[in-house]
């Protein structure tokens, strides 16, 4: 049998709370959390943290290590190795990010899944009310419309102010006991809102309704409270503002909810060990760099201090329109260009090493269609954003846009030269007259023919 390191050698010089960010060792603080290389002309200029945001080197050494010895020792030995990240610490930091004990927390996949996991237990019963908003992701709904076929309840739609703000007065109207289940979205994927979901809980606090809301888009951006917002879940992706590895995510679960989750959560798989370590690690960078971002002024957590000039860039640009509704906003900016479209912009943007993302109105159903829109592009800010990044995108975005448009505008039609006189020869040649009779079938088919049946 062959011999392996012990769990405790591991931790010791791996994993353990007072190594893995000491500044002697590999994932130390000038690793960690230290100013990422100069800005240069020819590095990619990420604005899609929202779809993925870059991990820090720390959390990807990590992640990558984790891999590493699983491969080498096996996955029962890396767990074994991670067991106080797995059971506690990564509890104890979603617990301080989201203002909630510890143990109320869990760790999932990912949002839309622990969503989906808890909704499949819930039974309002026949003519429960069930609110949801224009914002709402396709996954989301998903859900809840096999919620209303399973238990026959409704599902309403909260209307938009003119400004695009949620109608909170016509919340407050028809608010009552009948309402079961409130989801809310923070910040949407397609456009950049923040919807008011701390006023939301107040509307609704005084009624037995379930209230749930998505950070998927606003945690690590946005200060997320969930025990100021008064909501029952509250999820969020660890891959995104948090700038965590992929497939792994939280929830915050108050204790009534507890037991339908877990029933549910047990059927379906759980995130790989080294993701919640990388999600720890991200968590410990997260939460150091907020501190350093309190102490040196309001720059915000993802780069807000930016927006403006992001927002600029996109309106200096011909033919493009903002899809921003709502009073205020986030780091995330929609828009679209009028005859181009947002599949070919991307591209191009790429291409000349600007990143953002392309989104479709499938995404969010009720929202993107009533804008007009069926496609659109998205750019959000991070923290490692530059003015100069700005810059760039804004000369790449025109650049494209210029080539793009010139090379899709109508081009005069070819005038044909007259067809040459025919021939004497040909002008007096007998016209061919086809046969009599039935015209002869091919020897051979050289399509399908589709026949109606009987």
């Amino acid at each position: 049998m062959n011999a392996t390191p012990s769990s405790t050698d591991h931790r010791d010089h791996t994993y353990g709370t007072d190594h893995a960010y000491g500044t002697d060792h590999a994932y130390g603080t000038d690793h960690a959390y230290g100013t990422e290389p100069a800005d240069q002309e020819g590095r990619t200029v990420h604005l899609d943290t929202a779809g993925w945001g870059t991990m820090p080197a720390a959390v990807r050494a990590l992640v990558a290590d984790c891999a590493s010895r699983e491969d080498r020792y096996g996955p029962h030995e890396l767990e074994e190795d991670l067991e106080d990240v797995l059971r506690t610490e990564v509890h104890e930091r979603l617990g301080a990010l989201l203002g909630v004990p510890a143990a109320d927390t869990a760790v999932v996949t990912d949002a839309a899944g622990a969503f989906d996991a808890l909704v499949s237990r819930l039974a309002p019963g026949r003519g429960k009310r069930v609110w949801t908003t224009p914002y709402e992701s396709a996954a989301r709904l998903t859900a809840l419309y096999a919620l209303r076929d399973r238990t026959r309840c409704t599902v309403e739609v909260v209307p938009l102010r003119e400004d695009g703000d949620l109608d909170l007065e016509w919340m407050a109207r028809h608010i009552d006991d009948d309402v079961a289940l409130v989801s809310v979205v923070h910040v949407p994927s397609g456009c950049g809102i923040v919807n008011p979901v701390e006023e939301i809980g107040q509307i609704l606090a005084p009624y037995r309704c379930v209230y749930a809301v998505d950070a998927s888009y606003s945690v690590g951006q946005l200060p997320v409270d969930a025990g100021r917002i008064g909501c029952q879940l509250l999820t969020g992706d660890g891959w995104r503002f948090l700038r965590g590895p992929y497939a792994v995510g939280f929830a915050f679960l108050a204790p009534r909810l507890r037991a339908a989750f877990e029933d549910a959560a047990a059927h379906r798989p759980l995130p790989p060990n080294a993701a919640v370590a990388g999600l720890n690690a991200a968590l410990a960078h997260h939460t150091a760099a907020t501190a350093k971002a309190t102490t040196d002024g309001p720059a915000g957590l993802a780069g807000q201090g930016l927006l403006p000039a992001l927002r600029a860039a996109v309106e200096e640009c011909p033919g493009t329109e903002l899809i921003a509704p709502g009073r205020v906003q986030s780091a995330i900016l929609a828009f679209r260009h009028r005859d181009l479209p947002a599949a070919l912009v991307r591209r191009r943007l790429a291409a000349r090493g600007v990143v953002v993302w392309k989104t479709v109105a499938q995404e969010t159903p009720l929202h993107l269609p009533r804008s007009g829109a069926t496609t659109a592009l998205r750019a959000s800010l991070g923290p490692d954003t530059t003015p100069q990044d700005i810059a760039r995108f804004g000369r790449a975005l025109r650049e494209v846009v210029r080539e793009e448009t010139a090379a899709q505008r109508p081009r005069p039609a070819r005038t044909l030269p007259p067809a040459p006189a025919p021939t004497p020869a040909l002008a007096s040649a007998p016209a061919l007259v086809p046969p009599a009779g039935p015209r002869p079938r091919p020897s051979a088919r050289r399509h399908l023919t589709l026949c109606p049946t009987p």
